[in-house]
């Protein structure tokens, strides 16, 4: 069975070189190896010092290189789909393939789809993904969660929506519904999204591996990464804490970098003691080239399995009990405050800050409405009685 880590972080704490590290490494084991990225901005080629173009290319034995084109995969892997959607769209949109990925999200979740259709190829054993900075990262991961569940909500009507009203957009609108071909896509779609979602959700095949450095500000989002990955139910089983200084630096003008890195150290180690921890140094030398990235490898990633894919968190869960069914969902880092919670006929609605997970109900539940919800331990604890909802604390 194949296997794909995802490295994730904020912008310039050196995920591309961790990842490039992994890659080589995992290649000199002889495992067949993807390196790819999808970040807008690759420096993969810069990082190994060679050209890359729209499609993998072999850098070594075992190692292949792929800086994913979204505009590229969405003209040439899945041409059907995007013609199907862009007929959905007003015609400034559907013009042309650029004037497509406007369209907020399109891009990262077609970069996903590529990378679940290379999986299941089953050419490579291990796929390495240096992602985007963090922000962007959660757009890409949380996409299909949330694309497949509109879809699912609007499918039951869609065939009957496109035979009673595509004339009528069409004459009001300019807005073309999708035929029954273009449906068909639309399905295909979905069920791919579907696929993707148990994807990047199964913790036997995909890992979440976060790239931070002993900085206040970096600390403070790798932390928030950390919850919100937890909040879509992401596996993060490993961290890395990149360009720590070498504490017998013997240089008055590193002093106060050494204490603010030792704070956040020290921060780290609390915050994150679940996790598999790797520390890598601050080089010397611009991390550039194979001999750079090799050191990566002989100094930090040969000390430990870092192949080994571990669960360190549950899924959430339902249980049974004397009132009913409690559901149990793991969020660390999160000020209660900050946590709005409501259910509708079908789904428990979690919304933390800006983000909003849809958690699906059983069917054993639709009869059950939330008693009371608490926040403790890193847990979040939702109460279902029969009958009418009460509060949360």
């Amino acid at each position: 069975m194949s296997h794909i880590y995802i490295f994730t972080g904020k912008g310039g704490v050196g995920k591309s070189c961790i990842s490039s590290a992994h890659a080589y490494m995992s290649a000199r084991q002889g495992i067949d190896t993807l390196l790819v990225s999808t970040d807008m901005a690759h420096n993969l080629g810069d990082i190994f010092e060679t050209k890359l173009g729209s499609e993998p290319i072999n850098l070594m034995e075992h190692l292949d290189i792929y800086e994913i084109d979204p505009n590229t995969i969405m003209e040439n892997d899945f041409k059907d789909m995007t013609a199907a959607i862009k007929k959905m769209l007003p015609v400034s949109y559907g013009e042309n393939i650029q004037e497509f990925g406007m369209v907020p999200g399109m891009e990262e979740l077609f970069a996903l789809l590529k990378i679940a259709k290379i999986y299941q190829a089953n050419t490579y054993e291990r796929i390495i993904v240096d992602c985007a900075p963090t922000g962007e990262t959660l757009s890409l991961l949380k996409f299909p969660e949330l694309l497949s569940w509109y879809m699912e909500k609007l499918f039951p009507i869609g065939k009957v929506a496109v035979r009673v009203l595509s004339p009528i957009s069409k004459q009001m609108f300019k807005v073309s519904l999708p035929n029954k071909v273009a449906m068909n896509d639309i399905e295909k779609l979905y069920y791919e999204l579907f696929q993707l979602q148990e994807l990047l959700k199964d913790r036997e095949v995909t890992s979440i591996r976060l790239v931070t450095i002993p900085e206040k500000m970096v600390v403070e989002e790798t932390k928030r990464n950390y919850m919100y990955m937890n909040l879509y139910n992401f596996n993060v089983d490993g961290i890395y804490i990149n360009r720590i200084l070498p504490k017998d630096i013997n240089n008055s003008f590193f002093d106060q970098w050494l204490a603010i890195q030792s704070t956040y150290m020290d921060e780290i180690k609390q915050s994150f003691q679940a996790l598999p921890m790797y520390r890598v140094p601050w080089y010397e030398e611009e991390i550039k080239g194979i001999n750079a990235i090799v050191r990566i490898c002989n100094d930090v990633l040969e000390k430990g399995n870092v192949f080994t894919q571990v669960e360190i968190s549950n899924r959430e869960t339902f249980e049974t009990n004397d009132s009913g069914y409690l559901l149990k969902v793991h969020l660390p880092f999160v000020d209660k405050k900050e946590i709005d919670l409501f259910q509708t006929n079908t789904d428990v609605v979690l919304k933390i800050g800006n983000f909003k997970r849809n958690i699906p109900l059983p069917n054993v539940l639709r009869k059950y409405m939330i008693a009371s919800a608490k926040y403790e331990q890193d847990c979040l604890y939702i109460q279902f009685e029969k009958g009418e909802g009460a509060d949360a604390q």
